[in-house]
């Protein structure tokens, strides 16, 4: 039974200190640009499944997919719908608790078909609720949600075109 128990504790020991680095190397991993505050902690971290949505726009005759907005449904870690991700860009969870933010750094994606990484700050709080302490959100993990590089021109201007995305949001508060 002792050696049960031993065989027990060092596997727990080895699992646990093998989550750590795994949990520092994703961390050493993102630009150094996309970290929060050293006096912040992670909150919490959802899921978003959605649309970027883009206008096309003229400027001095050159056409561009500009973006409008984000429309997604956000998702806790047990996929139950925890609120929307908006124009603003704003979060809002179901609670009525709602955060408006201002991207202050990005990364390109791994991914090159996807939109960037980003590290927002907050910059207004509405409703009282779980997003009421959150000071700062990374955009992380996206997958889509780029704008197309042709088909915006004079015939297509004032347009609009919805382009599927998702992505991983980790919200950050003061420790």
């Amino acid at each position: 039974m002792r050696n049960c128990i031993q065989g027990f504790t060092a596997a727990t020991l080895l699992a646990a200190a093998s989550a750590a680095v795994s949990f520092s190397l994703a961390a050493q991993q993102l630009p150094q640009q996309l970290q929060p505050p050293a006096n912040e902690q992670l909150l919490l971290q959802v899921h978003a499944k959605g649309d970027q949505i883009y206008a096309c726009k003229s400027d001095a005759a050159q056409f561009t997919w500009t973006l409008k907005a984000p429309d997604a449904q956000l998702f806790d870690k047990d996929g139950k719908l925890f609120g929307k991700h908006f124009a603003g860009p704003s979060w809002e969870a179901n609670d009525g608790s709602r955060v408006t933010g201002k991207a202050v750094a990005n990364a390109p994606s791994p991914d090159a078909e996807s939109i960037p990484w980003l590290l927002v700050n907050v910059i207004s709080h509405d409703g009282s609720g779980v997003l009421s302490r959150v000071t700062t959100i990374q955009r992380l993990n996206t997958k889509g949600g780029k704008a197309p590089t042709t088909g915006c021109d004079a015939s297509h201007l004032g347009q609009e075109l919805r382009v599927p995305y998702s992505a991983d949001y980790l919200f950050f508060a003061q420790k």
